[in-house]
C-alpha cells in the first residue's frame, strides 16, 4: 500500500541538535539491548531507491547530501540528537539498521555523508560535523526482502536475543518480526522523541518491565 507521496519536500529539515534524549533513556527503567531502526520515511523523509538520483555530495559540514539534480537529503530533525543519546545510556544501548530498500549502495553512502554532532554540540545549535552516522550503527542490515531475515542476521550476528530488540518503522507490513518476538512501533510519520518514549514504554508493557529492579 503506497501512502507517502511520490515526491519529497525539497526543502531539508532544520536538524534539532539540542533535542533532549528520550525521557526512557533516563529514568532508570530497563531499556532494550538493541534498538532498531528502518530507514526510509523512518530516520529520513524520502526513499532512496526513488527519490535519490546518485552522485551524492555532502554539503553544509555533512548536515545533507545533495544528489544529480540538487536535491538535499537529510535526516528528520530529532533523528541525530536521538541516535547519539542512544551511546549515553548505561549501558549503551546496540544500534542496528533494517532497511529492505533495493538501493543499498545509495543508503550506504547517504549514511556515511550525513554526519551527527559531536557530544559537545548536541545541546547547543552548531552545524558542525561530528562522526559519521554509518560508524555509530552496530549492526546494518540493508537489502530487499522480509525483515525477519534482516533480524535473524542481527540476532546471529549480536547473540541478543530477539526480546530483547525494538524496531522502529514505518511500514504496518513489517510488524511481522514480532512473530520473531521482536517488539515492533509504527512510525507513521517518522522517528521523533516522543516516538522512541512510546516505543520504549510499550517494549517495557509486553516484556513486564515497567518497573525498577525487573530484568
Amino acid at each position: 500500500m503506497v501512502k507517502k507521496s511520490n515526491t519529497p519536500s525539497l526543502t531539508p529539515a532544520i536538524i534539532s541538535y539540542n533535542v533532549p534524549s528520550p525521557e526512557t533513556f533516563n529514568d532508570g527503567l530497563p531499556l532494550p539491548k538493541i534498538i532498531a531502526f528502518d530507514l526510509d520515511y523512518t530516520l529520513w523523509p524520502f526513499w532512496v531507491d526513488t527519490h535519490v538520483t546518485p552522485p551524492l555530495k555532502a554539503k553544509d559540514n555533512n548536515t545533507k547530501s545533495v544528489d544529480r539534480w540538487g536535491e538535499s537529503f537529510t535526516f528528520y530533525p530529532d533523528v541525530p540528537s536521538i541516535l547519539l543519546s542512544t551511546k549515553s545510556t548505561s549501558p549503551p544501548i546496540t544500534l542496528a539498521t533494517a532497511s529492505r530498500t533495493s538501493a543499498p549502495d545509495i543508503a550506504t553512502t547517504l549514511l556515511k555523508q550525513l554526519h551527527l554532532p559531536s557530544t559537545s554540540e548536541t545541546n547547543t545549535s552548531s552545524n558542525a560535523s561530528g562522526k559519521r552516522a554509518y560508524d555509530i550503527f552496530d549492526y546494518m542490515q540493508i537489502f530487499p526482502g522480509d525483515k525477519t531475515t534482516h533480524f535473524q542476521k542481527i540476532q546471529k550476528a549480536s547473540g541478543v536475543a530477539y526480546d530483547e530488540m525494538l524496531f522502529f518503522d514505518d511500514e504496518r507490513r513489517n510488524r511481522n518480526v514480532e512473530s520473531l518476538g521482536v517488539v515492533f512501533w509504527e512510525v507513521p510519520s517518522g522517528v521523533t522523541r516522543a516516538e522512541v518514549d512510546r516505543g520504549v514504554r510499550e517494549w517495557r508493557k509486553r516484556k513486564g518491565r515497567e518497573q525498577q529492579g525487573e530484568t
